[in-house]
């Protein structure tokens, strides 16, 4: 499936780009140290630094907290196996070296805080999208615009019909909407996000392969340390064999119908390449990372055929709210298009608004859609611990527009 799978467009002339790319590639290498030592030694250090009576009491039973720290280092391991196996397939998918000579390619020692912060909620992430125990939350977020898509289109015309999901994160809405039997192109601006799609869409030779511990690196709101140390198996499903079968009696193999992209959503599918492209547009948990929502409306109305079906899924939790402006927080993943004016800088564009859900609806139908449905989804999840003792959960608003 890797043929269909593409979006590793960079270029490591890009001194930006390519500082980006290493910074990602250093987490996942970085991700097995760094968690033995936030959360595992500095926890024994301070354990340690009780009163002995009192650590002694703990450290026996019922209570075996230094055993229960061991379990934690264990489950680390495991998960970093998958960080691992990430790093690996992405250094070859680039042509890097795990350890390069040429110090002009070495990605080695690149990677900030915010970056491990990344490379540990990517990790946790697998759990809501590529684990059977995610089932419940992908029910909530994606099982809702699957069937929008299915009740829009026939079966029959669907490997014609084209649709974009932005923010496609580790990709397993894009594989649900291919197959269903539609041409599905996702798009992902995060390294962390494309490299671990692509390792899971591509790499893996069965189900169930790796072990994963979600929820291991948390120590609060568990009503049981089992909780907290519970293993899930990823990937649920295994996406070649499922993709095959689907592909069954179909004109157009799920193969050639699966594409990702790389890039700003807003610089690429806002150029003329793109306009009147697609039949149908899938946002889920998306449109709220927008700084400037107008922008992706505008964007969303370029990409679409005329008549065609803009589906919608999500909360409004402005990503940009506390910030001073996207150009501070997300610079270092900043995209250089040398065909773009130096006034299109895509979600780097000066400026930000946050806007209500009745606001938002108002202003899709005065940008050139008409709202065909509207309501909204309670309990939708997001990675979260179904078992923690605190629950945060969306009522998401969900709605289908049709552009005029």
């Amino acid at each position: 499936m890797a043929e269909a799978w593409h979006g590793f467009d960079c270029s490591l002339a890009d001194t930006d780009e390519r500082r980006v790319l290493f910074a990602t590639l250093d987490s996942f290498r970085w991700y097995r140290r760094a968690a033995h030592y936030n959360v595992t030694h500095r926890r024994r250090q301070n354990f340690y630094a009780l009163p002995t009576l009192q650590w002694q009491l703990l450290a026996g039973p019922p209570f075996n907290v230094l055993s229960i720290l061991d379990r934690v280092d264990d489950a680390i391991d495991a998960n970093a196996e998958i960080a691992q196996a990430i790093l690996q397939t992405s250094l070859g998918a680039f042509g890097l070296e795990p350890e390069p000579v040429d110090l002009t390619v070495d990605w080695r020692g690149t990677a900030k805080p915010s970056d491990m912060d990344k490379v540990r909620s990517t990790i946790r992430q697998l759990y809501r999208d590529w684990s059977l125990e995610g089932a419940v939350e992908r029910s909530k977020s994606y099982l809702p615009v699957l069937e929008d898509l299915a009740s829009i289109f026939p079966v029959q015309d669907r490997g014609t019909v084209k649709v974009l999901i932005p923010g496609s994160g580790l990709g397993r809405l894009v594989f649900e909407v291919c197959r269903l039997g539609f041409d599905a192109e996702g798009n992902e601006l995060s390294y962390h996000q494309l490299m671990t799609s692509n390792w899971i869409l591509n790499q893996l030779s069965e189900g169930q392969q790796f072990d994963l511990y979600p929820f291991a690196l948390t120590f609060s709101n568990h009503m049981r340390r089992e909780n907290q140390i519970k293993c899930v198996k990823i990937p649920d499903i295994h996406p070649t064999t499922a993709l095959d079968l689907a592909s069954s009696g179909v004109k157009i193999h799920a193969v050639e119908r699966m594409n990702m992209t790389a890039a700003d959503f807003v610089i690429l599918y806002g150029n003329k390449k793109n306009t009147q492209r697609f039949d149908a547009v899938v946002t889920v948990f998306f449109l709220d990372t927008a700084p400037n929502v107008l922008r992706y409306i505008e964007v969303i109305c370029n990409c679409l055929k005329d008549g065609s079906y803009w589906i919608n899924l999500g909360p409004l939790l402005w990503h940009f709210e506390e910030s001073r402006g996207p150009q501070t927080e997300h610079a270092h993943e900043k995209e250089h298009r040398k065909e773009e004016t130096d006034a299109k800088l895509g979600i780097e564009e000066p400026g930000s608004v946050e806007l209500t859900n009745e606001e938002v609806l108002l202003l899709v139908e005065k940008m050139g859609f008409t709202i065909q449905m509207s309501r909204v989804e309670e309990g939708c999840g997001y990675t979260q611990d179904p078992n923690s003792m605190l629950q945060n959960m969306y009522i998401a608003s969900h709605w289908i527009a049709q552009k005029k």
